[in-house]
């Protein structure tokens, strides 16, 4: 099991950007693979991007491509977000993930989940 904790979210207009940080506690988070996902108000909590264990690949959400993207630096412990161009269908809370030794883009690929952050992004 690993513990995940989010920092980065905040209110932003449209186009601008924000940088998500996801910390993961323990001492083999180089095993996880990672991934973030948000929730919008009254929907279901949908993909945005996954990152593999080693870094060598990305998976991004169709919604998202060109705009996000997703990085992690094991020694750190951390997996980022960077969100540019961002939009108001953007606003939601941004939850990481961690799956030992799985990569996926569904929730069911994850055991462990951090608490969320919240992004906004005023039209």
């Amino acid at each position: 099991q690993v513990q995940l904790v989010e920092s980065g979210g905040g209110l932003v207009q449209t186009g601008g950007s924000l940088r998500l940080s996801c910390v993961a506690s323990g001492r083999t988070f180089s095993s996880y693979g990672m991934g973030w996902f948000r929730q919008a108000p009254g929907k279901e909590r949908e993909f945005v991007a996954a990152a593999h264990w080693s870094g060598g690949s990305t998976y991004y959400a169709d919604s998202v491509k060109g705009r996000f993207t997703i990085s992690r630096d094991n020694a750190k412990n951390t997996v980022y977000l960077q969100m540019n161009s961002l939009k108001p269908e953007d606003t939601a809370v941004y939850y990481c993930a961690a799956g030992w030794r799985k990569i996926a883009t569904f929730r069911g690929g994850y055991d462990d989940w951090g608490q969320g952050t919240q992004v906004t992004v005023s039209s």
